[in-house]
């Protein structure tokens, strides 16, 4: 009977682990059986804090749409540049990369080398095969397939492409026309006349409180607009704020070191001699700036630097001294009226790339997956989220940016303390934006109400519009020979420090124009300035012209 009954304990107990084994394994061939057919895809990306990629409905539409599944290597927004670079390092990277552009993404030199390498895959027959939109958009649109085609004819990678109108001329000034109002003045249309605004606001107590606390003029130091000097230096010569480069009759030439320049830093110069830009202008950051256009109680800023007004005044709902400051067009001065204009929202380089680990099957689905972002609607789900929930389509009598164009888009506002969605993409879902996308999206007519806030920014790009010089030195777009990349990127980076070191000493008189000009010239050619010029005369030459 012990034998017996010990024979019975070892079947059930294979039973029992035969069944545990099949229990065990029931969940992966769900699995399997839900996948069949997806293809595996490995992409390395940045997550926004907002977004969890592996719940979030644009991934879920895209892996039941393409039939795909992803693994996300997914890096947060810290120390992501360096999470990418060692990524590749170790040669385990992963089938794609689609990358936040304004976090981090690979430049123009990373792009050509791994496209030599054969890291990169070439895009342009899969796009010719398997992407319609892309085609289309890269045919209709010259400055698109500028920045998406190496000079050896190859797409390696794809911008994020995002015509942002406003953003074209970042440089504004943002004047307090009540303040000219009160104190029965003219908007200012030349240099001269605007030295006489800034020093009626200093000298005629515009804001009422019987205290000599006006700032006639100010900014910050960061890189969207808020620096004072271009827009005043654009009167003079073309500061584009960047390269401190022009180009006259097809000839790349310094800014920074032309007599024209000598003589705008004079008349900066006087007037922060007079007290009438602030010191701080030069050293704050943007919160500093916007502490003192939201002085409290009383207002104390004439005009603002900036590239739109909520950099330094509160613009949202319930505040009204954000009404009070109305864009400056471009001043005449001696020389110029200038505007600095840069391409709109595109950096130079590639937030999608396709590596040689990709199978030909997730090739072909990640191109199609790009692809439907190249349409209005993809591309709304990806940047900003699902219909209905983040968007919505316009209701009857709602007009588009553009008044001229049919809208198509709404946005669906989050409360106030309601958490994201986790529908769209975010940043990283920016691929493809021309200026008919975004301009089709609903903006209220009160331009001074936060839903008609970008409306507001078209009205004054307007005033800023065509004051750009003729031959436009469009850097973001040229390729520079990568034996040469590192090198421009010294000489850059060393003469743009120089040119704004020399800048401040010049307009605060810590040097002076008439004694140390020719020492900074000579500084400029010694840093290697004719070098750097020649650099970009040649990739200058080699890009194809509109």
């Amino acid at each position: 009977m012990k034998i017996g009954y010990n024979r019975i304990s070892a079947a059930l107990l294979l039973l029992l682990l035969l069944s545990a084994c099949a229990v065990a394994s029931h969940a992966p061939d769900d699995k399997a059986r839900s996948d069949a057919g997806a293809i595996r895809i490995r992409v390395f990306a940045q997550q926004d804090p907002s977004v969890d990629l592996a719940t979030n409905d644009f991934t879920k539409e895209l892996e039941s749409r393409f039939q795909v599944r992803f693994d996300w290597i997914a890096v947060p927004s810290a120390g992501a540049k360096e999470k990418r670079q060692i990524s590749l390092a170790g040669g385990d990277y992963p089938d794609a990369y689609i990358l936040t552009t304004y976090v981090d993404q690979f430049s123009q030199a990373d792009v050509l080398r791994y496209g030599q390498q054969g890291v990169f895959l070439p895009l342009n027959d899969l796009i010719d095969r398997y992407a319609p939109n892309i085609k289309a958009a890269m045919q209709e649109n010259a400055r698109l397939r500028a920045f998406n085609t190496a000079p050896d004819g190859n797409i390696y990678g794809l911008v994020g492409y995002s015509e942002c109108y406003h953003c074209s001329y970042p440089n504004k000034m943002w004047i307090n026309t009540k303040w000219l109002k009160q104190l029965g003045l003219e908007l200012p249309r030349t240099t001269e006349e605007f030295r006489q605004v800034l020093r009626a606001f200093k000298t005629s107590d515009p804001n009422g409180n019987g205290a000599a606390d006006e700032i006639p003029l100010s900014g910050s130091i960061e890189d969207f607009g808020v620096r004072v000097v271009p827009f005043l230096m654009n009167g003079f010569i073309y500061d584009d704020d960047r390269t401190y480069l022009q180009v006259r009759d097809g000839k790349v030439s310094l800014a920074a070191d032309k007599p024209e320049w000598r003589e705008g830093l004079a008349f900066i110069k006087s007037l922060y001699d007079e007290g009438l830009i602030d010191p701080g202008a030069f050293a704050q950051n943007a919160s500093a700036f916007k502490r003192i256009g939201e002085n409290a109680p009383a207002p104390i800023l004439g005009a603002g630097a900036a590239m739109h007004p909520d950099i330094f005044v509160d613009t949202g709902p319930g505040n009204t001294r954000g009404s009070d400051y109305n864009p400056l067009p471009p001043l005449a001065g001696p020389h110029a009226s200038y505007a600095t204009h840069v391409n709109i929202g595109v950096t130079p380089g590639a937030k999608f790339v396709i590596t040689n680990k990709a199978s030909k099957e997730a090739q072909i689905a990640l191109i199609r997956m790009v692809d439907y972002m190249y349409t209005p609607e993809g591309q709304a789900f990806a940047e900003t989220g699902k219909e209905g929930v983040d968007w919505r389509r316009p209701f009857d009598g709602e007009r588009a940016l553009n008044p001229e164009m049919e809208p198509r888009f709404a946005r669906i506002p989050l409360k106030i303390g309601e958490k994201s969605n986790n529908s769209g993409w975010s940043g990283m879902g920016h691929f493809y934006m021309p200026r008919k996308y975004r301009d089709s999206w609903v903006q209220g007519d009160d331009i001074y109400a936060p839903d008609g806030y970008e409306r507001r920014l078209m009205e004054a790009t307007r005033l800023y519009e065509g004051h750009g010089p003729e031959e436009l030195l469009t850097v973001e777009s040229l390729w520079i020979d990568p034996e040469e990349a590192d090198e421009l990127s010294f000489l850059q980076l060393n003469i743009k420090s120089f040119v704004e070191e020399h800048t401040l000493q010049f307009i605060t008189g810590d040097k002076r124009l008439h004694e140390d000009w020719e020492s900074y010239v000579s500084g400029l050619r010694e840093l290697g300035a004719d070098r750097y010029v020649d650099i970009m005369q040649k990739a200058y030459d080699a890009a194809p012209k509109p």
